[in-house]
């Protein structure tokens, strides 16, 4: 019995520069034959990269994930909600405060995850207070 026959429909919402990597490495039939997974993508607020194969800016892209991503992901979880199933859960990265603030707005309870290790979370928690003492 599938996911989708058990109640489940999962939406993967990922930025449009990594979304683009997927498919290169994997190919676009990677994303044919799962019918209870969704891919959505996202503008992240960058222009297209020169090298597609280089690494992000990381900085570049956090900046532009936290100013740009909240409107174009509240829009996609209102046209989904609006379209084929209703969010009933958002699952997300602690890193992505933007879906925090779609979720809240838009009623729906959120899980956030922390994706990296447990020393990472712990810079995280301190970095404010790093920088006041800076």
């Amino acid at each position: 019995m599938s996911s989708i026959q058990k109640g489940f429909l999962i939406t993967f919402v990922n930025i449009e520069f990594n979304h683009q990597r997927l498919l290169r490495s994997q190919g676009i039939e990677a994303l044919h034959g799962l019918p209870s997974f969704r891919f959505e993508t996202i503008l992240d607020g960058l222009p297209p990269p020169e090298n597609t194969n280089a690494p992000q800016d990381i900085p570049s892209l956090a900046k532009s994930v936290e100013e740009t991503c909240w409107g174009p992901f509240r829009s996609l979880v209102t046209r989904v909600n609006a379209s084929y199933a209703p969010v009933t859960c958002i699952v997300s990265d602690l890193l992505m405060g933007f879906t925090l603030a779609a979720a809240e707005e838009l009623g729906i309870p959120v899980i956030l995850l922390w994706t990296n290790g447990t020393g990472s979370l712990i810079c995280y928690n301190q970095y404010t207070n790093l920088l006041e003492k800076s």
